[in-house]
């Protein structure tokens, strides 16, 4: 060596390649399990070479500890291994960087070099490794070193393995697939949440990105405290075999804990063993691609029963209505006798006026309705514009004073379904035409979005991306947990089952009306299916979108998982009110501008509602006077205007007016009793929640605004079952048993919604410490089990609203009490 020093060029060259010489730098043979301690400086190199033999088909990993007494970081310890095809190097003190450049200093590290496997047709080989210890130090600096071959380097099926990992030693082991499994799923825990930790699977390429500032470069990775689980295919690793790498980050802050309070500002600090972390591994198969059909025969057969159900049920009722055909007993009864087709119907109300009748004898005696579904011929449905809907109000003024009628203290059905059939019933259509625009519109732009976030998912590798139930996803093809998404089938097939439905009593309900049938005339509510048609749509709708939202859960497009729930609440409760209220219920512009409204304050909440107070004090105002508005409206049937003079001041002198009367004079008793009532309470119930919102500031604040809703559904549900039973009428069987089936349905489905799996509102890793196993199947968990029930809960739901007064279709609309 020192005689080719001499031919170098440059007098300093020369001189170090001597001295390296003269210090012994040719290589030492070194034994595996032996301490070397030793001092280099800038003049004083070490070089050690462990040779091994390798045996056919035996995988040999090697892992090299150093350590060094010396915190300079002007003149670390550089270590360079060398092997028969690659290089790694690394210095102590090594370095972390953390947040706001924070800097984390270890004296102590270990690696494992990438092991070399020799193809069986060589036999066995020969390995050597050369470690080089040099330093630019101009002084001695203290090291050790440490070569040791590993014994337990690949991971075993079903056996759990514990270790050790920290910053500056992070571990990585070689699993290789059995011949018969093509999916594992590698599970990791830890009893301690801290430190914050990142397990990844790469590739059996060298080198082995094992560092916190590397270890995203290739694989899958997740972030973890206590708990991570990671699923493998065969089908994405060629070689059937790949690494398992664990790495200890230096700072908590990205599993949700905190920058340690004692560093400030950019200082240097040596921190050694205090973030050793012990961890336990476990690879387990996952299942088989059976499973994956027998869950999607038992998703779709399981709905599929619903239509059996179904078609037994209109089975058994036409035979029930073709033996009443034949005995002649299909007549209604009107509480105070039986009357025939031929007999047309009087009516008064209990101040002694006509009002939506007909007079038997035809005389001047009683006012005669004009009745305008018996105007046109039925079934003359046409789409002339002058049937469009407008703000002209089709209800004859010459007739009857709109503000007389509306707000007599004892309304009946008669009294706000007046208007012309035809024109109601394209009026509540366009609920139905216009809500299958909205969902085109708003479901494309979803589905783009959500490909693209599992696009990302699968090139990057970076599974702290989207908030999976990772103990429970199954993969198929590129969908990261399939099993979220093919749980939302039911909403989709039960949605199209209550079109059907809804489209079968469409249907007879035309045939009555063509065969001008007294009772579909003028008996029992109004059929309007127009909003029933906007409802299965929307229940579809919420199937699809939930499932866009599962393919990659996260903060970001939780609302698309919430839209259309809000739309169905408010949908049920427009139904629950246009039944009784059909001239006067809110049109379908109307009614979609406020969802529209909705939508967008729960974007605003997302965006602005974690901490910010002014947006939940402007939010509460808008919920408060929201409720009163509506209130008002409701409790005057939409006869309450506030038009006063020419000045704005009258707007508030007629509001004082108001308050005087119906406050002050007349407190003993509201003129509408019922309808104070269940104000009163509504506007308790949203004035609680505004409070709360105000008050606590949730997180979650698509799940709040959703709560708003399904309170005020439930509240305003309850109060018409109540009032319905005070009036004395009846509820049949099917409303009936589908009342008890939507309550047993929605508790045990609220059940599982509320075993938390995942959240997005905490750190990828602090989710995963909720993850749980599958419970059904060994495919589905309890989210998809909630999946499964709130579907059948809707549907159970919208029944209840199609048949809850089918026992009115008997009873004449001047007897039909209006709440």
């Amino acid at each position: 060596m020192a005689g080719g020093a001499a031919l170098a060029p440059g007098a300093l060259l020369c001189v170090l390649l001597w001295a390296a010489a003269a210090a012994g730098g040719s290589p030492a043979p070194g034994a595996f399990g032996r301490v070397y301690r030793g001092a280099v400086n800038i003049s004083a190199e070490r070089v050690y070479a462990f040779a091994y033999s390798s045996e056919s088909g035996q995988v040999d990993a090697v892992r090299v500890y150093v350590n060094s007494s010396s915190e300079n970081l002007q003149y670390p310890v550089l270590f360079v291994v060398r092997q028969q095809k690659g290089v790694l190097s690394w210095q102590v003190p090594l370095i972390f960087r953390g947040l706001y450049q924070r800097t984390y200093n270890y004296q102590e590290v270990s690696r494992t070099l990438c092991p070399s496997e020799p193809t069986p047709e060589t036999g066995p080989s020969d390995q050597i490794i050369f470690v080089d210890v040099s330093s630019m130090a101009p002084f001695n600096v203290a090291y050790e070193l440490l070569v040791t071959r590993l014994e337990n380097f690949q991971l075993e099926t079903n056996k759990a393995f514990n270790f050790t990992a920290s910053p500056s030693q992070p571990q990585y082991f070689l699993y290789k697939f059995p011949q018969d499994v093509d999916s594992v799923i590698i599970k990791v825990v830890s009893d301690a949440v801290y430190p914050c930790s990142v397990v990844s699977v790469q590739d059996i390429v060298c080198p082995v990105y094992d560092l916190d500032h590397n270890v995203e470069f290739n694989g899958v990775y997740q972030s973890m405290t206590k708990q991570a689980a990671i699923t493998v295919q065969r089908k994405d690793f060629p070689g059937e075999q790949f690494f398992v790498v664990f790495v200890i980050k230096p700072e908590d802050y990205a599993c949700g804990g905190s920058v340690p309070s004692s560093i400030h500002g950019n200082v240097n600090r040596t921190w050694n063993l205090q973030r050793m972390k012990n961890l336990q591994v476990t690879i387990v198969p996952s299942i088989k691609k059976s499973v994956y059909v027998q869950a999607m025969f038992f998703s779709f057969l399981s709905f599929l029963s619903f239509y059996l159900g179904s078609v037994v049920v209109a089975f058994v009722h036409y035979i029930r209505v073709r033996r009443k055909a034949s005995s002649g007993r299909l007549s209604p009864e009107d509480g105070s006798g039986i009357m025939t087709s031929s007999h047309p119907i009087t009516a008064s109300t209990p101040e002694g006026s006509s009002y939506g009748a007909i007079d038997e004898s035809g005389s001047s005696g009683g006012h005669q309705l004009s009745s305008p579904e018996r105007g046109p011929p039925a079934g003359s449905d046409t789409d002339s514009s002058v049937e469009e809907e407008s703000d002209f109000d089709t209800m004859p003024e010459i007739e009857s004073d709109k503000n007389v009628i509306r707000t007599k203290v004892f309304l009946y059905l008669s009294d706000l379904s007046r208007k012309d059939r035809r024109i109601v019933s394209k009026k509540y259509k366009i609920y139905f035409w216009n809500i299958i625009t909205i969902a085109v519109f708003y479901a494309l732009p979803v589905i783009q979005l959500v490909i693209t976030y599992q696009t990302v998912v699968n090139v990057t590798g970076n599974q702290d991306i989207c908030y999976y139930n990772f103990m429970c996803a199954h993969p198929l093809g590129v969908l990261s947990a399939f099993n979220n998404i093919l749980s939302n089938v039911g909403h989709m097939l039960l949605g199209f089952l209550f079109l059907l439905i809804v489209l079968r009593r469409d249907i007879l309900h035309r045939r009555a009306m063509e065969m001008k049938d007294v009772y579909t005339l003028d008996y029992g509510i109004p059929k309007h299916f127009g909003l029933f048609y906007a409802m299965g749509i929307a229940l579809m709708m919420e199937g699809v979108l939930s499932a866009c939202y599962h393919v990659c859960p996260n903060y970001s497009n939780f609302q698309f998982d919430t839209s259309f729930m809000y739309m169905i609440a408010g949908l049920c409760m427009l139904k629950l009110y246009q039944t009784r209220h059909p001239d006067i219920n809110a049109s379908a512009y109307s009614a979609y501008a406020s969802f529209a409204v909705v939508i967008c304050l729960a974007v605003l909440g997302v965006v602005f509602g974690k901490n910010d107070m002014w947006f939940w004090v402007i939010f509460s105002m808008i919920h408060v006077l929201a409720s009163l508005a509506l209130s008002t409206q409701i409790y005057y049937m939409g006869r309450f205007k506030i038009d006063g003079p020419d000045s704005d001041l009258g707007i508030f002198r007629r509001a004082a007016m108001v308050l005087y009367t119906d406050c002050i004079q007349q407190c003993s008793r509201p003129m509408y009793m019922d309808r104070m009532v269940l104000l009163i309470v509504g506007n308790l119930v949203n004035w609680s929640f505004a409070i709360f919102g105000l008050v606590y500031r949730p997180r979650d604040f698509a799940s709040y605004i959703l709560g708003i809703f399904i309170c005020n559904l439930l509240l305003y549900l309850a109060f018409y079952i109540i009032m319905k039973l005070r009036s004395s009428e009846k509820l049949l069987p099917i409303p009936l048993f589908c009342i008890v089936a939507t309550a047993v349905v929605w508790a045990a489905a609220l059940y599982f919604f509320f075993q938390t799996l995942s959240s997005w509102e905490e750190t990828p890793a602090e989710s995963r410490e909720k993850n749980r196993q599958c419970i059904l199947l060994g495919f589905f968990d309890d989210h998809d089990i909630w999946h499964f029930l709130s579907a059948a809960a809707l549907f159970f739901s919208f029944l209840v609203l199609l048949t809850l007064d089918d026992d009115l279709d008997a009873v004449r609309r001047d007897k039909i009490p209006v709440f």
